[in-house]
């Protein structure tokens, strides 16, 4: 409709070619096409003028009118894409949601007061698209392949942790072999909780965990390091504040698990709209990525 409208007002299979970036031949062909495909002449053409019949004047008036009713169309889509405003709904892991974004959280509604946010916090994952969130927050080492985009916000660092009071019972181990000999507290949702796959200054090794007591929560278990029921790992969002208030000790500080990501997963890099941007913007500048 587009190309057959610039022909119109053009006069001039040339000039409309030449405007739409085209050859003069591609048009004609599909001019023709054109013409098969309604089952009519829209245009009548000789080596000196070109006009329009009858069909092709109600085709030509009835396409500029659609095509009108697009453009505004998507100009109020576009208007309404770059503005900041509207419902935004993230899904989060409790934690994450609890220890990073509650902090930055306000400032965001402070900087973007035409947006409103819906905060679901659920540590395992979910579907996002079926869930209907704009955005979730994934902390994983690895992401598993999808039609998802996933884009890396900030790395993560794991580490054994324990509190002075179990070291000073217990004893503190000096290699990762010796865990074996102490009380563990694993996370149930790891990606394996019955090992800690540790990386030291000699590489790689595996060490069995053995636990007693398994939970759901990093925050509860950062808890119950602290309570002093043994050794488990924690991310560093979560270790960080409890290690300098000095009531978690590093473990084998030369050893650390693997390094995990933050990702922001959208349903797609191109739908992504303004508000979405806008948060994924601030989350970065305040993870300093």
């Amino acid at each position: 409709m587009r190309a057959f409208c610039r022909i119109v007002e053009r006069g001039s299979f040339a000039r409309a070619a030449e405007d739409l970036g085209i050859s003069p031949g591609l048009l004609s062909r599909d001019t023709k096409r054109l013409e098969r495909h309604l089952g009519c002449t829209l245009l009548t053409r000789t080596t000196r003028r070109m006009s329009l019949t009858e069909q092709g004047r109600l085709y030509y008036e009835e396409s500029r009118r659609l095509l009108e009713e697009v453009e505004q169309v998507e100009e109020r889509v576009r208007e309404h894409t770059d503005r900041v405003r509207g419902r935004l709904r993230i899904n989060a892991p409790q934690s994450f949601g609890l220890m990073v974004l509650s902090p930055l959280l306000p400032g965001f509604m402070e900087r973007y007061p035409e947006v409103e946010v819906s905060l679901a916090l659920e540590d395992r994952v979910i579907d996002m698209v079926e869930g209907g969130f704009d955005l979730s927050i994934r902390v994983r080492a690895i992401l598993p392949d999808s039609s998802l985009i996933a884009r890396r916000i900030a790395p993560v660092h794991q580490r054994l942790f324990a509190s002075p009071a179990y070291l000073a019972a217990h004893g503190t181990p000096q290699i990762p072999e010796e865990l074996a000999d102490h009380e563990a507290v694993s996370y149930l949702l790891a990606d394996d909780a019955h090992h800690w796959p540790l990386r030291g200054p000699e590489g790689a090794v595996r060490v069995p965990c053995s636990a007693r007591l398994e939970v759901g929560s990093s925050l509860m278990l950062r808890d119950m390091l602290i309570a002093g029921q043994g050794i488990g790992a924690l991310p560093d969002f979560i270790s960080d504040p409890a290690e300098a208030a000095g009531q978690l000790v590093r473990v084998l500080p030369a050893f650390e698990l693997p390094t995990r990501q933050v990702y922001a997963v959208t349903a797609s890099r191109l739908g992504t709209d303004a508000k979405t941007l806008a948060f994924l913007d601030h989350l970065k500048e305040r993870l300093g990525s």
